[in-house]
């Protein structure tokens, strides 16, 4: 690295005295060479970030709670007959005549009566937001490119969830409550993108990795959190949504001003001078010394990035066929995922087990998940990988079918207790893990799939194609409501179908990654070839 640093001659001042040489240094030289590849200022900015991640899951989760089918109900004193059979339906009672036992706050079901022929209602503001998520993703992610930055994309839309969170619980009908859904969807749509990127850009090359990761043991908090914040609240959904809406408006006003703006952002956008004090900070707080005076970043969009842009805008994903091709295929396993992934957690009042701790088991199998997904892909084939998972989430989301069947309409006697069917659960959190797993290998094998100059827009429509997934789910769990076992079943094929989908990828491990899509036609293509040639070598 030291023969490919450029001293360059400065200009001599007015005195004409000596020249002073000026050191022209990438941002990924001089984090190497001078601030540290993961320090402790980096570690400190890593996770101020990463808390973010908390509210995202939150925020996403909370339906789980808010829009749950009350447990039980009860008929009023001599109104219904003297039938007191809370396993019965309520569909052919008189309305007024039975109440929730739980109250008719305990969730929107339970305040706007979402039941009989309204019941696909309750599936409605789960959908739409993702479909929020969905749409939002795009804007963010030109907001966090262009003039807004990393740091205060994160920080605007932490306001608004909360201020979307909150005019949440103050819906005063289904369609009202939709809308704040979809918007809030929209809005938290830019925590999770900003602050993977905002993590990854502070670190050296090695971290790059692992930084990535983190952000999912935080997100695997929020989940994990949110049985805690939600039991208090249980006898009204409208609080729950008020205490959600605190945490991420504290966040933005108190903790994320201390965060650093992406030095690689402020450089590319000609912020130069703030870039080095960014870079200056981390590298004192590192206990490294100050950055040499006459330092200068190069930057990456200069004469490098005008010869090759006309390149890359002549190639284009759709027109390529075989890039077309890969990319449908990854988008159809990615909605499949998406949909297992998100529907697993939202089904879990379908369980015959306690919702709080159905939950908080399912947020700690997501902690297994990373670090198993983690240590796997440094061995294992991606492809095989993303089947197997998939996999183990059909497998375990179909034998949750037989215990679907033994639980009955019984369920609403044991939602609400701890001694519930252990089996069950322990066989859904498994799959969930497997969807998990899936989940997170799919967006690496992705990277890995296509080139440099169609990379970030193929990880963008994967995302699509996930958060469409998950935009379906919710149906699926309304149905389950009337048969667990048919929404398991659904969740069982959909799983399958992502990992047979997986056998017409092509491996990625310890494969370069190719810049553009010409470049890694042309090497895919000499490279099936030899391994045909040692093939026919070998049968000879």
């Amino acid at each position: 690295m030291e023969e490919e640093q450029k001293l360059v001659k400065g200009t001599t001042n007015l005195e004409g005295s000596e020249s002073e040489a000026k050191l022209e240094l990438t941002v990924d030289e001089v984090v190497e060479e001078y601030v540290g590849s993961l320090g402790f200022s980096q570690m400190v900015h890593v996770f101020l970030v990463s808390l973010a991640w908390i509210f995202d899951a939150q925020s996403t989760l909370a339906t789980i709670f808010s829009d749950a089918q009350p447990p039980a109900w009860r008929c009023k004193t001599g109104l219904c007959h003297g039938n007191n059979n809370s396993t019965g339906s309520v569909c052919g009672l008189v309305p007024g005549t039975w109440e929730w036992v739980g109250g008719n706050t305990s969730s929107i079901i339970a305040e706007w009566n979402l039941v009989c022929d309204r019941r696909f209602l309750a599936a409605v503001p789960a959908s739409v937001y993702f479909l929020g998520s969905l749409i939002g993703s795009g804007v963010y992610g030109h907001l966090s490119d262009s003039w807004l930055g990393r740091k205060k994309t994160v920080q605007l839309s932490c306001i608004l969830t909360s201020i979307t969170a909150f005019a949440t619980s103050l819906s005063p009908n289904i369609w009202t409550y939709v809308f704040f859904r979809f918007a809030n969807g929209f809005t938290r749509s830019g925590i999770g993108i900003c602050c993977l990127v905002l993590t990854t850009e502070s670190v050296g090359r090695k971290w790059r990795g692992q930084v990535g990761q983190y952000g999912f043991f935080f997100f695997t908090i929020g989940f994990l959190t949110l049985p805690l914040v939600a039991y208090p609240t249980r006898t009204c959904w409208r609080n729950l949504y008020k205490l959600l809406s605190l945490l991420p408006l504290a966040y933005s006003l108190l903790l994320l001003p201390l965060v650093s703006e992406s030095p690689r952002w402020l450089l590319i956008r000609g912020r130069d001078k703030e870039a080095l004090q960014v870079l200056d900070r981390f590298a004192r707080l590192n206990g490294k010394k100050k950055l040499p005076n006459n330092l200068t970043l190069v930057n990456p969009c200069g004469s490098s990035c005008d010869e090759t842009s006309p390149n890359n805008n002549k190639e284009n994903l759709w027109t390529t066929k075989w890039a077309a091709i890969r990319m449908v295929t990854v988008m159809l396993a990615g909605f499949g995922v998406g949909f297992v992934y998100y529907g697993v957690q939202l089904n879990v009042e379908n369980l015959n087990f306690n919702l709080y701790v159905s939950v908080a088991i399912n947020a700690l199998m997501e902690i297994p998940a990373v670090v198993i997904g983690t240590f796997l892909l440094g061995f294992t084939n991606r492809r095989l990988l993303l089947s197997v998972s998939s996999y183990i989430a059909a497998v375990s989301s179909i034998l949750c079918t037989f215990f679907s069947h033994k639980g009955g309409t019984s369920k609403v006697h044991n939602n609400n207790s701890y001694g519930g069917n252990w089996g069950q659960l322990i066989i859904e959190a498994i799959g969930f893990m497997g969807a998990s797993t899936a989940f997170d290998i799919l967006y690496i094998y992705c990277v890995e799939l296509f080139p440099t100059n169609v990379r970030n827009f193929a990880v963008s429509m994967l995302r699509q194609a996930i958060m469409l997934g998950a935009s379906v789910a919710p149906l699926l769990v309304v149905l389950g409501r009337l048969s667990p076992s048919l929404s398991f079943l659904v969740f069982g094929v959909f799983a399958i179908s992502s990992g047979v989908l997986s056998i017409w990828l092509p491996e990625t491990r310890n494969a370069p990654l190719y810049e553009t899509l010409k470049q890694q036609e042309e090497e895919e293509k000499h490279s099936w070839m030899s391994q045909n040639d040692c093939a026919l070598e070998m049968g000879k």
